[in-house]
């Protein structure tokens, strides 16, 4: 049975094959792939690796060149030949992509995670497939904790902002086993893995690749974010004839993470844990109706009062004229800018704000309603 919302994530080393360069061939499967699942209905968001290594395709740079300087200028040569070419090869299947580099404070930045999630859901809301990578040219390795991990850890975060069904992490490997396949002739592969615990985090290792930054061990690490935040997670081997396709269809591939919460659980924890220092945006009762019934959006309309002050990304209440909690979730607006704009029609917003960050104050994607 087809997941609703795929982010599929593949590694430099499937990209490549092991080598220098990107492959063609490679990449023409993971697209088409990629194609029949949203022909069929499902929202795809692919996060890829590769543009180092095209930016050495392109310059025909040596190996030697491993400084950071030298990388992050591959990486800016490289993102412009990786996007043509999967440009190209979605134009035969009749798809549109988009691009988008994040960096880890992209996505902790409470305004850069907003307005991250709003535009990844406007794009499939379009029928566009967004192709995201690490912005390698201002990413720093040596700062702790700005790089991903070969988008291992990059796509473990995408899933979890846009509320993803499944994640499906692809590379050489056909999943996590028992032993080093390439030592040990009797590992096997484990299928399902319930909960990861210390046992299984150690059979994962550094990576084996020259030119990927990932491996098992940031594969695992990526499956517990995003299993946590309520997201199945998959790790299978990229060269395996349909496997998105497969998996897609229910098949067993590779190893399984079933989730270890539901999303809205997850979600809940993270919108609640903040209300307790953020304001409250009171309803009329028809707001309160369209939400709690409609799965509607919250527009200024709809808002006849504002109490406390909270800034544009922060987590807000909403509550009816008898104080009882509708629902939280982010706003689109301060409380200041809000305050100037309640109670009035969406269409005239830029014209009293002079700016607009869109028609909603609250979008049903960024609400929980309680």
């Amino acid at each position: 049975m087809s997941k609703g919302r795929i982010v599929v994530k593949a590694g430099t080393s499937l990209l490549t094959g092991g080598s220098d360069r990107l492959d063609g061939d490679v990449m023409a499967s993971l697209v088409a792939q990629v194609a029949e699942l949203r022909r069929r209905g499902s929202e795809m968001i692919l996060v890829s690796s590769g543009a180092v290594a095209a930016g050495r395709q392109v310059l025909g740079a040596v190996r030697e060149g491993k400084g950071l300087p030298a990388r992050q200028m591959l990486a800016a040569v490289g993102q412009t030949h990786l996007m043509r070419m999967y440009e190209e090869r979605f134009g035969r299947h009749g798809v549109t992509v988009a691009q988008a580099l994040l960096s880890r404070r992209d996505l902790t930045d409470r305004l850069g995670y907003l307005n991250v999630r709003n535009t990844l859901i406007e794009l499939m809301d379009r029928r566009v497939v967004p192709i995201i990578n690490e912005n390698d040219v201002v990413a720093v390795e040596e700062i702790t904790g700005d790089v991903f991990g070969d988008n291992d850890t990059l796509s473990a975060m995408v899933a979890n902002l846009v509320d993803a069904d499944l994640l499906v992490m692809l590379g050489e490997i056909e999943g996590l086993f028992t032993a080093d396949p390439h030592i040990d002739p009797n590992a096997r592969l484990i299928s399902t893995v319930e909960r990861l615990d210390e046992e299984t985090e150690s059979r994962g290792g550094p990576s084996s690749g020259d030119y990927g930054r990932g491996g098992m061990a940031t594969k695992l690490e990526a499956a517990r974010l995003a299993t946590a935040s309520g997201v199945d997670v998959v790790i299978a081997g990229g060269t395996q004839p349909d496997v998105l396709v497969r998996l897609a269809n229910g098949e067993s591939i590779g190893t399984a993470f079933p989730a270890t919460s539901t999303k809205m659980e997850s979600r809940k924890r993270w919108m609640l844990s903040g209300l307790s220092t953020r304001g409250e945006i009171l309803v009329d009762d028809g707001a309160a109706r369209a939400l709690r019934h409609q799965a509607r959006s919250l527009l200024p309309a709809g808002v006849t009062d504002v109490q406390g002050a909270f800034d544009r990304g922060d987590i807000v209440s909403i509550v009816d004229g008898r104080k009882a909690q509708v629902a939280c979730g982010i706003a689109n607006y301060s409380s200041t800018d809000l305050s100037k704009i309640r109670g009035v029609r969406s269409g005239r917003i830029e014209e009293i704000l002079g700016r607009q960050y869109g028609d909603e104050v609250v979008h049903r994607s960024n609400m929980v309603i309680l």
